[in-house]
């Protein structure tokens, strides 16, 4: 009797890791290009910022395209536009999401054709040459010197393009809700005209799974 009782302790220590899986190891999954974005439980992530990302570039393009002038030869020219950098003014860190948020711009700016980017190459070494941040560039001086270089690298430019994110917080006991804006600016360097478009997005973050329905019953 006690021989079968030590068996069958031994034999339930030896199952549960395989049950309860190794510590150090993790689990991955692929996801087809239907399959939803993971909703993050504290911050913003690829659920917000996809959709911001779609939403903001395609009214910057659709409005181009409406004030795109048209040459002699019935061709619509195109303006050189230069992709400064994404600013970050949330409360939350976005991390690697920053690279991304540009890189994902850009490539929806260059496959549109309306605008005629350059490369972040460029530009960054640009910066780097000028010693000059982002958000200095403002500064008519400051521009000049910077559209001077690209000029030099063969890279004139009629624009130049901003994205910001921001976000505004709302507590309600356990549960609060973030607004999360991602605001596009361009500039004329030539003119000095500036125009905005935005895209915004509502997330809401609850300490139980109940708090969604008691914080958004439509029948309250």
């Amino acid at each position: 009797m006690l021989w079968k009782r030590r068996t069958w302790i031994l034999g339930l220590v030896s199952i549960s890791p395989l049950a309860t899986g190794c510590r150090g190891y993790s689990y991955g999954q692929l996801l087809k290009p239907t399959d939803k974005d993971l909703v993050g439980s504290h911050e913003a992530g690829s659920e917000v910022f996809h959709p911001l990302v779609d939403e903001s570039v395609a009214k910057l393009l659709t409005r181009q395209q409406e004030q795109c002038h048209i040459g002699p030869d019935g061709i619509a020219q195109k303006k050189t536009i230069c992709f400064v950098c994404v600013e970050n003014k949330m409360s939350e860190d976005i991390g690697d999401f920053k690279d991304q948020l540009y890189e994902q711009i850009d490539s929806k700016i260059l496959e549109s054709d309306v605008f005629r980017p350059i490369s972040r190459r460029m530009v960054d070494a640009a910066l780097h040459e000028t010693r000059l941040r982002p958000d200095s560039l403002m500064v008519p001086d400051n521009m000049q010197l910077f559209t001077s270089v690209l000029q030099r690298q063969g890279a004139p430019i009629d624009y130049l393009l901003y994205a910001k994110l921001t976000s505004g917080t709302t507590q309600r006991n356990t549960s609060k809700q973030r607004d999360y804006l991602l605001t596009l600016e361009l500039t004329n360097v030539h003119s000095g005209e500036y125009s905005k478009e935005s895209a915004e997005i509502r997330k809401g973050y609850h300490k139980t799974a109940l708090g969604g329905v008691w914080n958004y019953n439509p029948l309250k």
